[in-house]
């Protein structure tokens, strides 16, 4: 109906409620619109997630490595707004089939190492998880959704406390972050059912090995820095630390997990 309509329909009421009425005219479909586009733009991530999914982790890999058959992992795939974790210059990519910088020298993994690691520690519900190498706090997210509690540790501590601020505004309550020295583990929280080490060490670190559940299970890349190294899956039996077994899984290129400066 035009302006002048209402005017005169509304003529015998004092002049001044027509500048209310007005804003309401325009206030209420602009946040109509608003709405709208944030609605086209979440469903435009959930599409970019489906097809990740679909077409990255679910098939067998073109190098021959092998697809992520867990429904429970494929599911967190595809909730965890993966865009929501990268800088806002890597956006337009955060569903590609690669790594992407995070600055400080770290990256955040490729989605298919992601789900593979994930379903390598075969996570359930009643788990606690250690996380060695926070990064942008993506790999935790995707454990907590699988989880009952996610302990992540970050050496660089301007990524760790972005992480722990990005994961709480998400609403991931199961999660706790701490700056600080990931080959240490943490013995406070310990023991642990799964540990995943998002950094490439030259060894399995002993303290990770003494901090695993028996029966736990570890995902580590290992090997030397700007060497290919290899995802390897630790599994603890009940009879001590030098009860493991170890299986190779895919060759892989990680950062390198560093450690805290001693102090001379």
């Amino acid at each position: 109906m035009p302006l002048l309509a209402i005017k005169s329909r509304f003529s015998h009421f004092p002049f001044s409620i027509f500048p209310f009425l007005f804003i309401f005219i325009c206030v209420y479909p602009c946040s109509s619109v608003v709405s709208s586009s944030a609605q086209g733009q979440a469903e435009h991530y959930r599409r970019l997630r489906e097809e990740m999914v679909r077409t990255q982790i679910a098939p067998r890999r073109w190098t021959g490595a092998d697809a992520v058959r867990d429904p429970r992992v494929l599911d967190a795939m595809r909730k965890v707004p993966r865009h929501l974790f990268v800088p806002l210059e890597s956006v337009a990519e955060a569903y590609d089939d690669h790594p992407l910088p995070i600055g400080h020298g770290q990256t955040i993994s490729q989605p298919y190492i992601v789900a593979r690691m994930t379903e390598l520690a075969q996570p359930r519900k009643e788990h606690r998880a250690l996380e060695v190498g926070t990064g942008s706090g993506y790999q935790a997210a995707v454990l907590a959704e699988l989880v009952a509690e996610v302990c992540t540790i970050e050496i660089v501590a301007p990524l760790g406390l972005e992480a722990k601020e990005r994961l709480r505004a998400l609403g991931y309550r199961n999660v706790e972050v701490r700056v600080g020295d990931g080959y240490a583990g943490w013995p406070e929280k310990a023991p642990f059912d799964i540990i995943l080490v998002t950094a490439a060490a030259p060894h399995i670190p002993p303290p990770l090995i003494e901090q695993l559940k028996p029966g736990g299970r570890m995902v580590i890349p290992v090997g030397e820095v700007g060497a290919v190294q290899t995802l390897m899956l630790i599994t603890k039996g009940d009879k001590g630390p030098r009860d493991i077994r170890t299986r190779e899984i895919i060759p892989v290129q990680f950062v390198p997990l560093t450690r805290t400066p001693k102090k001379q």
